[in-house]
């Protein structure tokens, strides 16, 4: 794909929708290298996927379904690793009041949910319709519904018993 067309199609992408690249990668990490490693992959994806894009959707939708999928899948292959992930003492959450330990505690019960999950509560997070998440994961608006329903409440009661894919 040496047409420099489809690179300068690229970089507008990755320019235009680079955020959203970015809050996908940081949702399935908090380590800045793994994030970063996270970006490179959706990168890699959505460069190898461009020429193949129709316009059968909206170019976001497809960006959020190329970077959910690419984190998707690096998180199960890191849990089938069983790597032991180094700490850090570095806290970005330093504030202490007590609206930052309610957000500091709503990420934590979000990190444990599934990757699949995770991508639902991030879409919603990110203002899109249940039509839109539906379409991006994959599954009915319906099932958005009633998923999103079910994580909200397991997420009220601190619980992470759903989805581990």
């Amino acid at each position: 794909m040496d047409n420099p067309q489809n690179e300068h199609d690229f970089s507008r992408i990755v320019r235009e929708h680079k955020s959203t690249i970015y809050t996908v990668c940081y949702m399935f990490s908090k380590d800045e290298d793994e994030v970063n490693d996270l970006f490179q992959e959706v990168l890699i994806n959505l460069w190898k996927g461009l020429e193949n894009f129709r316009g059968d959707s909206d170019i976001r939708t497809w960006i959020y379904r190329i970077s959910l999928n690419t984190c998707i899948s690096c998180d199960r292959k890191k849990r089938k690793r069983k790597t032991v992930p180094l700490t850090m003492s570095i806290n970005p959450f330093t504030d202490s009041d007590e609206d930052s330990r309610q957000v500091q505690q709503l990420n934590r019960r979000i990190s444990q949910l599934g990757p699949f999950d995770r991508a639902i509560v991030l879409l919603w997070l990110e203002n899109m319709s249940y039509e839109e998440i539906g379409e991006i994961v994959g599954i009915s608006t319906k099932n958005v519904s009633v998923r999103l329903y079910k994580i909200k409440e397991r997420l009220k009661k601190g619980s992470n018993n759903g989805d581990k894919e």
